[in-house]
This record gives structure tokens, C-alpha cells and sequence, in this order.
């Protein structure tokens, strides 16, 4: 019996280490040096500076209409230029398998074509994405990609033929007994994050195929755990928790994005492990109640490390989208055992919107005008996340598949 026990726990070490191996460090084949944006002829021109080729895709999405390219295994070493020509917005962010997305919002129909030119003297190696508007000829020496008739999305979130919404909980920190943390002019924490995450609510509900649920709508408490609960009875795809930090220092300002650490991840899945009510519940549908321990660890720590791994990749996207709109305190997502990140089966991060113990902070906070501005910021990094990461049986997952032609440089 110790045998088949020790031979259980070496087979969980290993796939463990497996999952851990391939997520640990990333690794890039090229950088993104320069982007530059020029005016041609036959229409727009960006031009993408690398170290090294890079396979990459483009294609067309339409509401809004925007461009996506993706470069794989890159990272971007340069700042965005400003937008353009048909270009009126030009944001990045991170893919899951280290690769790199620039997403450009564009004003109407547009075709693309990209091409790549190897280093020479004193050039380096460049992507090229050409932008042409109708009637206009495709540039030389490209393949032309036009988007496919797209799958019309209605706006009302329900049910369809074309899939189920992502559903985001947005959670509001603190309230009712529980003020949070408090600025020098008497702003409550409880107070400005309600009203950012009802901004955030109503912006994801713009989106056709989205669908925000609140965890808390007034001015009321909720349990730590009780809210990632409401968020798992609402079968929700992602977890966003919004705060407004601290600190004893008054010159202390800006933004941080957090997801669980390794120490939280582990306390949590001993948690779930011992209460057997809870361990056939999770989304995915990973029934452990009829599992031996050390196979109900294994399921446990598998789906923990992918939740991780997918909620830093989208906490990334938040964070650059943060970076875009003022000043970030921490430059790369943070890792700490937050509770309210802890569920094992959906992604979750907790935004730091702001120092509330700052004044210029606390200022902005009290403002709708910049709470807008910060919900707006949340929804672009988490609608870049869903582009790439979009659920099987959703409707923004069968728009993916069918809204442009892509080509693929090999």
C-alpha cells in the first residue's frame, strides 16, 4: 500500500513539474525594437523593427472594427506610435505562449498584408502590415486579407445559436461594515471602487457576447469567500476584484494589478480538499469526491496552475491598459494569497486602482470623469485577453473563428 501510495505521489510531482516547466519562464525568439506608422500611396504602412523573424499572423475584426497582429514568441521593447490614417487607436498585449498582440482600431472597412524583410546592411529585419481602404489597390507583393462575412452578434445578452456571453464578476472591495481604506479628504474606499466596478459593468455590457455580474451592488457587506461563490454561481469566466490601496507613505501613487501566489494556490487547494461538500464544484467539471487523495491533489494543483497561468496573462494586458492612462506603482503583475483570488477553476486578479492615501490619488478617484477612464482601461485589457483566450461554446469564440481569412508566415 505505501508502495502504490509513494508511486502515486512521484507520478503527481512529475506532472506537476511537467505543467510548471512550461509555464515557469517565458521565452522570446525576437524583440520588437521600433514601430512606425507612415502615410504611402495606396494607404497606410506600419513597419515593425525585430531582432530576429518572427512567425505571425493578421486578421480582421469587426465592432469595432480593428486589425490584430500577432507575433509569436516576441515581446514588444519599443513604444507605441501614435495613431494615424484609418488607425484611431493602437494598443498591445501579451499572448499566452510569450507572444506578442497589437490590436489597431481603425475608422472603416479596411483590407491588410503583411509581409517580412529579412536584415540587410543597416536594416534589420521588418514586419510589414499594409492598410488599404476600399477602392484602394493592395499594395505590391503582398497577399491581400479580407474578412469573412462575420456571424452577427446581437446585443442582448441571452443565449443563442452562436453561443452562451463571457461572463466577468466584477467585484467591488469592502463595503457596509467594512469602509476599506480611507483618503485624508474623507474618501471611503468602499465608496469609489462600487462605483468604478459599475462603470466597469456597464462597459463590458456594451459589448456584444459580454456580460458583467456584480457581486455586490450597494452599499452592503459580503465574506471574503462568498464572493468568489457569487462568481462561480454565475458561471463566470473571469474574476476582477477592485480596490484602491494604502499606504502610511502620502507620496506613494498609482496602480498595481495582483494575481494568487504559490502559497496562496496551496493553502487553497488544501481548504478544498478537506471540505468534501465543495469538491465536486468545480466549473470545469472535475469531479473529485470519487477520487483517491493523491488524485484529487494532482486534479486540484492542475487546475490551480492553469488558473494562475491564464489570470497573469490577462492581469497583463490589464496592467499595460493601466500603464496607457497614468502612473502604474508596480511594473509587472504582482503575486500575493489574497482571498478573493483563491478559486481554484476561474481566473482571477485584484486591481489596485489607485493610493486613496495619496491626495492627487484621492482627487482623481472622487472624479467620474477619471473613474470612467480607469473601468475603460480594466475592459480594453480584459477584452484583449478574451480576443485571444475566448471560451469554446461563447460567441465571441465562434465570431474568432469566423470574422477574417488569416495568414500565417512560416
Amino acid at each position: 500500500m505505501m508502495e502504490k501510495v509513494f508511486l502515486g505521489k512521484r507520478i503527481a510531482v512529475s506532472l506537476l513539474l511537467a505543467i510548471l516547466a512550461g509555464v515557469s519562464g517565458p521565452t522570446f525568439a525576437a524583440e520588437v525594437r521600433d514601430i512606425r506608422i507612415a502615410t504611402t500611396e495606396t494607404g497606410t504602412r506600419v513597419v515593425l523593427d525585430l531582432s530576429a523573424p518572427a512567425r505571425h499572423q493578421a486578421f480582421l475584426l469587426d465592432d469595432p472594427r480593428r486589425i490584430v497582429l500577432d507575433v509569436a514568441r516576441s515581446t514588444l521593447r519599443a513604444k507605441l506610435p501614435a495613431a494615424e490614417g484609418p488607425i484611431t487607436q493602437l494598443r498591445s498585449g501579451t499572448l499566452p505562449n510569450n507572444g506578442l498582440r497589437l490590436v489597431f482600431e481603425v475608422k472603416g472597412p479596411v483590407s491588410i498584408a503583411t509581409s517580412m524583410l529579412t536584415a540587410s546592411g543597416d536594416a534589420s529585419h521588418r514586419l510589414i502590415l499594409d492598410i488599404s481602404g476600399p477602392g484602394a489597390a493592395s499594395p505590391a507583393k503582398t497577399v491581400a486579407v479580407t474578412p469573412a462575412a462575420p456571424i452577427a452578434i446581437r446585443p442582448a445578452h441571452a443565449p443563442s445559436e452562436s453561443g452562451r456571453d463571457i461572463i466577468i464578476a466584477v467585484d467591488a472591495g469592502h463595503g457596509g461594515v467594512d469602509p476599506g481604506a480611507s483618503g485624508r479628504r474623507g474618501t471611503r474606499e468602499k465608496d469609489v471602487v462600487l462605483e468604478v466596478a459599475k462603470a466597469l459593468m456597464a462597459r463590458i455590457n456594451q459589448e456584444p457576447g459580454m456580460k458583467a455580474v456584480l457581486t455586490r451592488d450597494g452599499d452592503y457587506f459580503i465574506s471574503l469567500q462568498e464572493r468568489t461563490l457569487r462568481a462561480r454561481r454565475a458561471k463566470a469566466d473571469l474574476f476582477v476584484s477592485i480596490h484602491a490601496d494604502a499606504i502610511a507613505n502620502p507620496e506613494v501613487s498609482g496602480s498595481s494589478v495582483y494575481v494568487l501566489s504559490d502559497r496562496g494556490a496551496t493553502s487553497e487547494a488544501a481548504r478544498w480538499l478537506a471540505e468534501r461538500e465543495n469538491a465536486a464544484d468545480l466549473k470545469g467539471g472535475i469531479k473529485l469526491d470519487d477520487k483517491d487523495p493523491v488524485l484529487q491533489g494532482v486534479l486540484l494543483d492542475l487546475s490551480q496552475t492553469a488558473s494562475i497561468s491564464a489570470s497573469m496573462v490577462a492581469a497583463d494586458n490589464v496592467l499595460k491598459a493601466l500603464d496607457s492612462i497614468g502612473e502604474v506603482r508596480k511594473p509587472r503583475v504582482q503575486q500575493a494569497g489574497f482571498v478573493v483570488l483563491k478559486s481554484p477553476d476561474i481566473p482571477s486578479m485584484l486591481v489596485e486602482t489607485a493610493f486613496i492615501s495619496n491626495r492627487d490619488d484621492e482627487r482623481k478617484l472622487s472624479q467620474p470623469v477619471h473613474r470612467a477612464r480607469l473601468a475603460n482601461a480594466i475592459f480594453s485589457g480584459i477584452e484583449l485577453y478574451f480576443q485571444v483566450n475566448a471560451p469554446d461554446g461563447t460567441r465571441l469564440a465562434a465570431t474568432r473563428r469566423s470574422a477574417g481569412a488569416q495568414i500565417e508566415l512560416r
